[in-house]
């Protein structure tokens, strides 16, 4: 939960939902909201798909779906999972052995989709899969493909049909004695999600997993999904979400945290406030920002940096920041730290000099959590 007692408009007040674990991690209740991602690399190339998860779990990818659509690459899975720095959720689809198999593979968790896994029979054995080897199961309703008999009574995917085909399946999971279960109903449409996710969050107090499915590439997907699982989130709704890219996983990851930090839900790394930039600024924002973004990937202490190009709201702005530079005059800028006037530094040093007190700051805030704990 989001609360701020000084400042209430700033409150989100989460969803009330189960706790389920997937591996290491935990989902719902009042765990931290999960970051995930799903490799796109052949499963079979074991090598390249245990570096793709690396990348994101170094990233801050809490959970890393991979997809197992045939035999060789249950077998991979194996093999995956023993690497993986993080909890493996696998992608079933069509065939219901795939999902036995990894189970047997070590996965911590399956991902079934209800309009093709088959019938209650397949559906059972999975689940006696699952609770075997200490599985929980994600229902994956998707628009795109929904079971025949749902489009022949509503016509076309709808949010009453997702709701419908995701509470069936929740029906023969708890008929079945399982309840380590989350769901997600996903769509392309934004308000066909948001609907379908509205409804979904009404009907049960199962863990959500939110997504836009299929939002697109690096730049149209990120709005897209900010949009969608932004407003989602802000009414308390989602306990692990993932961005779905025509990109990079790592990208997805970077893109789910930071609309989790602009809703002040989850926080890691620097948070860069930083200005547009305009006529009035003293230094090249845009270049700067671009650099400081990429030396400072490694930090993963939450923290604020503000970067603003004159002194029109630069100083404002650094009150509230950890760190802070305002562009000004002569080659030159202000430094701030702890929102105070610091020193200042020249524009062709800043760079450097930026990086290092965020390091030296982050330090100072690890020390002070290892105090406190």
């Amino acid at each position: 939960m989001s609360l701020n007692h000084v400042r209430p408009w700033r409150n989100i007040y989460r969803r009330k939902s189960r706790q389920i674990r997937v591996g290491s991690v935990l989902v719902g209740g009042d765990a931290p909201i999960s970051v995930q991602t799903m490799t796109n690399t052949l499963t079979t190339d074991v090598a390249a798909t245990v570096a793709q998860v690396q990348a994101a779990a170094e990233a801050g990818a809490d959970i890393v779906r991979v997809s197992v659509p045939d035999e060789a690459s249950s077998k991979a899975m194996k093999e995956i999972v023993r690497e993986s720095p993080v909890p493996l959720v696998a992608d079933i689809h069509f065939h219901y052995k795939r999902g036995i198999e990894a189970a047997e593979a070590g996965a911590s968790c399956l991902r079934i989709n209800p309009g093709n896994i088959g019938d209650e029979s397949r559906v059972r054995e999975v689940i006696k899969a699952a609770r075997d080897h200490g599985c929980s199961i994600r229902i994956g309703v998707n628009a795109g493909s929904l079971e025949k008999h749902l489009l022949e009574k509503y016509g076309e995917p709808c949010p009453e049909a997702m709701v419908e085909s995701g509470l069936e399946h929740i029906r023969i999971l708890q008929d079945n004695d399982f309840h380590e279960f989350k769901i997600s109903v996903k769509a392309s449409d934004v308000f066909l999600a948001a609907a379908a996710y509205q409804g979904i969050a009404e009907a049960t107090d199962a863990p959500i997993h939110l997504g836009i499915t299929e939002a697109g590439g690096l730049t149209s997907g990120t709005i897209k999904s900010a949009i969608g699982l932004g407003n989602l989130l802000w009414m308390g709704i989602g306990d692990t979400i993932r961005v779905s890219l025509s990109a990079d996983p790592v990208e997805e990851v970077k893109v789910g945290y930071e609309i989790l930090k602009s809703l002040g839900l989850r926080h890691r790394g620097v948070n860069i406030i930083s200005c547009p930039s305009c006529a009035r600024q003293g230094f090249d924002v845009i270049k700067t920002v671009e650099k400081l973004e990429q030396r400072l990937e490694h930090i993963k202490t939450p923290m604020s940096l503000s970067i603003i190009g004159c002194v029109v709201n630069g100083p404002g702005e650094a009150l509230m920041t950890d760190v802070g530079f305002t562009g000004g005059g002569a080659g030159s800028g202000m430094v701030y730290l702890a929102g105070k006037q610091s020193h200042k530094m020249s524009n062709d040093q800043m760079v450097d000099h930026i990086v290092e007190q965020v390091e030296k700051k982050a330090a100072e805030l690890d020390a002070a959590q290892e105090a406190a704990e």
